[in-house]
């Protein structure tokens, strides 16, 4: 049986509602646009939602918006896709890094109060794999130190958090609707979620060129507008998001059980009555993890290594800021131990079976 890491959904529901978009509407920030960002506001429970290009240019968006500029230092996980720190290291922001807690791979508050400086401007906390960030923590220490807050919610779609959705949870969140995400677009884009009417209306104008009006424009503003058609498929997707979820999250406690005491497997958390995660990637962690990624695709079960190399480690950041193995030691330890397995909406109980029966063939012939 294969059984790939990732599997996108993409109905003909969806693909007629980006066709009637493309009949009936702007191509570009039509009425699908608005549509979608109202109903993905409501989902978060937040004032606004801004629609935009990719992950990477919310969180860029997010940033400067809250003022953060050439030279002021932002302080976020290494543990997570290079987006995270890109998106502010392309216009002069200047990374810092806090370590993750062994326990679910998000910032630790206490390392992350030992990284603020008098130079750092905000803390951008990553919902990793979809599991929310200790938040109240977070916020408490950006509070004391007037940091701002931008979760980077690119994994977290409806991910909950003592009642609360993820992108409610500071003063901005951004998501990703790239293809392998729990909901997509039908290609890249990305949403920004604010309470700020004044933050919202400066994102909305620097997604679409920095315009004042047709011909005038009194920002710097960027080429980061979302596609209609890319829109319409993402109303359809987020009215199943809820429903993707729970098997997710069923999936998800399918795999703990039937794995549990198999090796020396660590798990990621399960749902709290305070922390409900999304589990966009299940991730495991394991002393044989190239050993099991080598036997699982021999066995065409698809696996990720999410993520083998941390920022702070990549070679352009260590050229352009002479970050050091060492500096990081959870988060470098943690990402040469884990291995996603297969995880999506749509995953069957057969293919299920099929992963746990050959994690557990390779543990027994590993002795």
């Amino acid at each position: 049986m294969k059984v790939p890491i990732a599997q996108p959904v993409m109905t003909d529901k969806m693909i007629e509602a980006a066709a009637t978009a493309l009949r009936s509407e702007r191509l570009t920030l039509g009425e699908s646009v608005s549509k979608f960002e109202e109903a993905f506001a409501r989902m978060c429970g937040t004032k606004h939602a801004i629609a935009v290009s990719s992950g990477t240019a919310a969180l860029q968006l997010a940033l400067q918006a809250h003022g953060v500029k050439t030279g002021d230092r932002v302080v976020t996980s290494a543990m997570s896709f290079v987006a995270s720190a890109n998106a502010f290291v392309c216009y002069g922001g200047v990374p810092g890094f806090a370590d993750v807690s062994e326990r679910d791979f998000t910032i630790d508050p206490v390392k992350l109060r030992a990284a603020v400086d008098k130079r750092t401007k905000a803390v951008m906390p990553v919902h990793l794999y979809g599991q929310p960030s200790q938040m109240d923590e977070i916020n408490e220490i950006a509070a004391n130190n007037k940091l701002i807050v931008i979760e980077d919610a690119c994994q977290a779609h409806g991910a909950v958090y003592k009642g609360r959705r993820a992108g409610n949870l500071g003063h901005a969140g951004c998501f990703s609707f790239y293809p392998t995400k729990n909901m997509h677009v039908g290609g890249d884009g990305g949403m920004i979620t604010t309470n700020d009417d004044k933050v919202s209306d400066l994102c909305k104008k620097m997604r679409h060129c920095g315009r004042k009006s047709q011909y005038e424009h009194d920002v710097i503003g960027y080429t980061y507008r979302l596609n209609t058609a890319n829109a319409a498929i993402g109303i359809e997707q987020l009215k199943m998001l809820e429903g993707w979820n729970e098997k997710r999250r069923a999936a998800a406690k399918y795999y703990d059980g039937q794995l549990k005491g198999v090796g020396d497997l660590v798990f990621p958390p399960q749902p709290t009555k305070d922390v409900v995660p999304v589990f966009h990637l299940y991730t495991l962690r394991t002393k044989k993890r190239y050993e099991l990624k080598a036997f699982l695709e021999k066995k065409e079960v698809g696996v990720g290594l999410n993520y083998e190399l941390p920022i702070h480690l990549q070679p352009i950041y260590k050229e352009m800021y002479g970050f050091k193995e060492g500096l990081l030691p959870v988060t470098e330890r943690i990402c040469k131990e884990v291995i996603a397995i297969p995880m999506f909406a749509d995953i069957t109980t057969d293919q299920l079976k099929y992963v746990v029966e050959c994690v557990k063939e390779f543990y027994n012939r590993a002795g």
